[in-house]
Formats: structure tokens, sequence, C-alpha cells
């Protein structure tokens, strides 16, 4: 396999896109997915068998001192009572500190009121590829066929969003929101079943969801928990007992998570509850403001993880490991070069788990770590010279996982989070090693293969740092790394830095390679593409001119690299003015590409859509949305209803609905557009911020061409 530069530092496939997310003249892209009609049908057809749901783990362990709190859960939600009166009903956001028991709240709701509900689903919704996931598992779930079909995570996903539209009266669990508008259209477009989400963030839920805050347990409650997990649920604690509890679990600041850290590790090693005050010492770890969650439970685990260690060590070792990944669904299999035993492994999660330091899958096939454990475990850890050892298993068992695995395997979803949390944890850490820089990169391109550019300036950018230090600066491995990094800054909308890096990177590969370089070629015209993106088409349009120039004297007329240059020089003459120009070019373009790569091949997609753009700015409208039409047809079968390519075809057949006058197509289209473009790229990305112009246009339009009503005036 090539090096990930030779795609994009020969930028057939890279430069393409650079130009087309300026193609779309509103500047719009939409996430619509596309589902099979048989697909649609399963949907329509297919019922929830009794029971069905993903709930991780039973609601079995002690539950005490949230009895009012459920109650109160049930009133919002169902809009009974009093308290639902002026709120709205049918979702309701859980949000406290970390620790305070908002997920077990959720969970012990959730197996109450199963009976109530056809079907109960949990989503980890920390960010929305996790929240797509979680309804791509709903989709396989209910509908195992989809399986067999060519369907990824997000046409499953949008197969789940069917279903719940015709099947009502579900529950959704959207466990740990990070930013609350990750769930708006969701929310938006689901008004058939309850939406119960949890979260450590109060703000940002006000067009969102209504939220009911969840303190800390009462001094009595706190007691009898602690009480029942020491004794038993048997046992009547005497005064002693009690008294001993309640200074404790003063001193616990009555935090649910500390209570059950501290519960499960007397329950253990069978040590008193005064001698356990003894040992955290009498100093109340409280906050400013109030209790400090972090602090109290490293109090707690200093103790904890003694015992773990003393009764499994290997346990202590898989734990540290783990405080560096993502804290949920992380795979027996991944932990396994850490613990190759299956049976050793399954006594040592066993062991972690005895002390309530992880949580199993309701299948046991996958564990996850609190939040806040993971937090204390990696402050805990005392770095050696090359850093904490929790981290560096961490890095040993993601390389393992990583080990053979392509750009193009389907294992990259599951191993992303854990990829992507690994280089979150070390940003003060410095630059990562080669093999674990080679996993960065290899994430990247699987992303980047399926249109994610943007979310990969983080792995980009570690890359880079890696290579610069151990190739030097202008080594071509460094090179294609800045142009990489200076594509995924365009696509993330940071055009400006993207201009800045490429034009180094310009410099550094024309003084050291030459000017044909490979390097230097590439560096230019996406140079050409971040200057075009940044809206300066007077240095864009020579640099496109130039680099097309070189590549017919070097390649030919009908290299697929030169029919890519010869694209966005058409693209950057329609930005510019001069659509007439752009569309003789995109013709002669389209043709050749039609030719060479075949009728369906992504460039010759790029190219037809492109064509129908730059007819729009001549005023072809007619010839326009027939070529636009055919495209996205094209697009969904062969690419996907998600690729950046079909989407910013959608966005452009939504533009000419509006020049045309149908805006009963065109506002719908522009408000699904603007939602996903908020889920995909964030509120403040160009894209976003011109869709939500563009539809403000066609609203404002709809509502002068709408007749007045009868009588009126």
């Amino acid at each position: 396999m090539p090096e990930e530069g030779g795609a994009r530092a020969s930028g057939p496939r890279a430069v393409a896109a650079r130009g087309d997310i300026g193609v779309a003249i509103t500047g719009d892209g939409a996430r619509v997915v596309m589902v099979p009609a048989e697909a649609v049908r399963w949907a329509k057809e297919t019922d929830a068998p009794a029971g069905a749901g993903n709930l991780p783990g039973s609601a079995s362990g002690v539950f005490v001192g949230r009895e009012p709190e459920l109650d109160e859960v049930r009133r919002l939600l169902t809009g009974t009572g009093e308290a639902a009166v002026t709120q709205v009903s049918g979702t309701r956001a859980i949000h406290g500190l970390g620790g305070i028991g908002k997920s077990t709240l959720a969970l012990h709701y959730a197996h109450r009121h199963r009976p109530d509900y056809t079907l109960v689903w949990w989503i980890t919704a920390t960010d929305v590829e996790q929240i797509v996931s979680g309804l791509a598992d709903l989709a396989l779930h209910l509908c195992p066929q989809l399986a067999a079909t060519t369907a990824g995570s997000p046409e499953r996903a949008a197969w789940a969003l069917l279903w719940l539209q015709w099947h009502p009266g579900w529950l959704l669990v959207f466990d740990n929101v990070e930013d609350p508008a990750d769930l708006r259209h969701y929310l938006g477009a689901l008004p058939g079943g309850h939406h119960l989400a949890t979260s450590r963030v109060a703000t940002g839920w006000h067009s969102v969801a209504p939220t009911m805050p969840l303190g800390l347990l009462d001094r009595d409650s706190a007691v009898s928990l602690l009480c029942t997990l020491v004794f038993g649920p048997d046992h009547t604690a005497d005064a002693d007992q009690r008294r001993d509890a309640r200074e404790l679990a003063t001193e616990l600041g009555c935090l649910p998570l500390a209570l059950e850290q501290a519960g499960a590790y007397l329950h253990e090693t069978g040590t008193s509850l005064s001698d356990y005050r003894e040992l955290l010492g009498r100093v109340i770890d409280r906050a400013p403001g109030g209790i400090d969650p972090e602090r109290t439970i490293a109090r707690i685990w200093e103790h904890t993880l003694a015992a773990v260690e003393r009764r499994n060590p290997q346990a202590a070792v898989l734990l540290d490991a783990m405080a560096w990944l993502a804290p949920d669904d992380i795979p027996r299999t991944l932990l396994a070069p850490l613990c190759p035993d299956l049976l050793d492994l399954g006594e040592a999660l066993g062991a972690l788990h005895a002390y309530n330091m992880v949580a199993f899958s309701a299948d046991r096939r996958s564990v996850g770590v609190h939040r806040l454990v993971q937090t204390v475990l990696r402050h805990r850890e005392d770095p050696g010279h090359d850093g904490p050892s929790g981290r560096r298993d961490a890095e040993r068992i993601v390389r393992a996982a990583a080990a053979g695995k392509d750009e193009d395997s389907p294992a990259w979803e599951q191993l992303l989070p854990h990829v992507t949390a690994l280089l979150e944890s070390a940003r003060d850490r410095g630059v990562p090693s080669p093999e674990l820089s080679e996993v960065y990169n290899t994430a990247a391109q699987y992303l980047y293969q399926r249109g994610r550019d943007a979310q990969t300036v983080p792995l980009r950018t570690a890359v880079l740092a890696q290579r610069a230090r151990t190739r030097g600066d202008v080594h071509p491995a460094t090179l294609v790394s800045r142009i990489n990094l200076g594509a995924a800054l365009q696509a993330a909308g940071e055009a400006e830095r993207a201009v800045e890096l490429l034009e180094t990177t310009l410099d550094q590969s024309e003084r050291a390679l030459g000017p044909t370089h490979p390097c230097a070629l590439s560096s230019r015209i996406n140079l050409a593409g971040a200057c075009l993106a940044a809206g300066d088409t007077e240095r864009a349009v020579p640099l496109f001119e130039g680099t097309l120039a070189q590549l017919q004297r070097l390649l030919g007329t009908s290299h697929p690299r030169t029919l890519t240059a010869r694209n966005n020089l058409a693209h950057a003459y329609e930005v510019s003015g001069e659509p007439e120009r752009a569309v003789t070019l995109h013709e002669a373009t389209l043709a050749h590409r039609e030719h060479v790569l075949g009728d369906t091949h992504p460039d010759t997609l790029t190219s037809r859509n492109n064509l129908a753009s730059a007819l729009v700015q001549t005023g072809d409208l007619e010839r326009a949305t027939r070529l636009f039409t055919t495209t996205l047809t094209q697009s969904e079968r062969v690419l996907g209803g998600t690729h950046p390519h079909t989407l910013y075809t959608r966005a452009n057949l939504a533009h000419v609905y509006r020049e045309t006058g149908d805006l009963e197509r065109a506002v719908p289209l522009f408000e699904t557009t603007l939602t996903q473009f908020e889920r995909v790229l964030g509120t403040t990305h160009p894209h976003t911020v011109l869709c939500r112009h563009n539809l403000a246009v066609a609203r404002r339009k709809a509502e002068v061409d709408e007749p007045p009503p009868p009588g009126a005036g």
C-alpha cells in the first residue's frame, strides 16, 4: 500500500474534495442519508420483540435514597402531576456532578418502567459519532438482515430513526452527553417516545431539553446506603455502626460513587468503618464551593487499589491501562495483550468488578470505567522516564489492535474512540512514538476515506510532529504530513491556517525537492484550494493555472491528476465570476473523465456536479437541475448517502429549488441540511453559518410568496 500521502500528495481525491467544498453555491452540505426502499419496508414492518433493549447490566445493586427522583423523572416524562404542568414532557436531561449517580438513576428508571415501553435503548452519547453508533446497533438488533447489506453505520442509524418514527412508545437513554446540541436533531425528529439524557453539563440545554438537577444524597440515605453495602441488606446496623457510617458518609461528602467505592472495599476486606476512617485521614476534602469529587475519590482509591493489587496484581495493571482509553465499550479482546490467558483476564476483571472499579456490559464482552475513576488514575500515576506505565500499556494494546489493519478495515470504528482518547490524554506529553504515530496515521486515513477529514486534525498534527522530529522538516514524508494537515484544516473550516501551513510546505518542497516533485505540485494545488476557500481568488487562479500547465506537460492531458487540476481551475473560474469559462472547462473535463475513468467514478460524479453548479451561475437552471438530480442518484448508489460528494450535490440541488421558486422542496431540504451541518461540523463552521443564512433567506421568500388567508386585508 503506498504512503498515505501518495494519494494526498498526488492529489486526485484530496484536491478534488478541496475544490468541491466550495462548489456548493450556497456553501451548503447535508448529511442526508438515503435508505433503500426494501430497508424502508423492513423498518415499517418490523416490530420490536417483547422486552427488547440493551440496558448495560441489571439494576440489582443497592439503590437507596433516590425514590423521589425516580418518581419525579416519571412525572416529568409522562406529563402527569403538578410538577409537569409547566414543563415539556417526553424529554428530560439529568445533570449533576461526576459520581453523583446520574447514570444509575437513569438505569433504575429504565429497568423499573421497562414494561411501559415497547423498546428501551441505551446510547453512550459523548459525541455525535457515538450516538450514530448506538443507533446503528439498534438497527442491527431489530433487523439483523441489515448486516448482510452494504449499509454502514450512518445508513443503519438512519434506518433506526425511521423505525423509531413509525413505532412509538419507546425510551431512548442518552448517557453522558458532553454537548447538548448533539441531541437537537434526534429530539426534534423523534416525538413518538421518551428521551432521557444524563450529563455533567448544566448549561446549553435551554433550546434542547428541560433539565432536572441531581444533588448529593441526603445524610440519612447516605448512611443507609453505606450500611447496606458494608453489612448486607439483611443486617440492622446498631447505633455505633450507624454513627461510624454517618461520620464516614460526611467525610465522603455523601457522593454516591465514593460511598459505593468505600462500601465495596469494606465489604471485600472486612475493615471496620472506624478503621477505614483512620486510613483515609480526618481532613475532609472539600473545595471552596463544596465537594470536590476527584479529591474525595482519590483518597478512597489509595487503599482500594492497594487491596485490588494484593488480591490480583494483574487487575491493577489492567485498570491503569484502561484509564487512558475511552471510558465505555472497552473490548476484552483489546486487553488481551496485557493478560493473554483468558481465565486470568476474567479473574482480573472480576476482581475489579468486585471492588466496583469497572462495570461489565450486558453481554460481558466489554467493560467500562467511570470517567472520574480514569481522571484520578491518570493523575496518581508516577511517570517514569518514558511516561506513566498505564499509558505505555494502553499504547501497547492499541498498537496490537491496529496491527495488520489497513485504512479500509471496519475494525477501526470500534478502535477509534480508544485511539482518540489516547491522543487527547497525551497533548502535553511530547510527540508520539513512531509506532503510535503510524496508528494515528492509519486512523486518520480511515476517517479521510469516509469523508470525515475535519476530524483528523489532531491525528494529522501528532503525525506531523513525530515525522518532523525524526525525519526532518524537508523529508518527503514530513512534507506529505504537512499537506495532509493543511487539507484537514481546510475541511475543518480553518482556511487561513491551511494557507499559512501550505505556503511554508510549498517553499520547503520546491527548495528541497524541486518545483516538479509530486510534493511540490501537491503543495501548490492544495495551497490554491486553500486560497480559494479563504476567498483569495486573485491568488488561487494563477496557482491553479500554473499547476495545470505543469501537469499537462509532465503527465499529459488525460492523466487523472491533470483532470483533477483542470476541474479545480474550472471551479476557481466560477468562484471568480467567470461562469461561462468554467462551464466550457467543466464540460471538457467531464468528457475526459467519462472516457478515462467511467461514468460513475467518484471524480466523474464530481465533474458532473461541478458542471451543474456552473450552469446555475449562467442561468441554465433546467439543465442544472437535471444534472444535479442524476448525479445525486448516482452518488447515493456509488458513494453512499453520507459521502461529502453526495452531500454537496444535495445542497446544490436545494439551492436550485430555491432559485426556481420551488420553496416547498427547498425549505425542508435546507432545514435538514442545517441540522446535519450542526451535528457534523459544529454550529460555527463556515458552511453551517452560510447554510443558516440560506435557510433564513428561503423562509423569508416563502413567507413573502404565501398568499394571504381568506378575508385578510
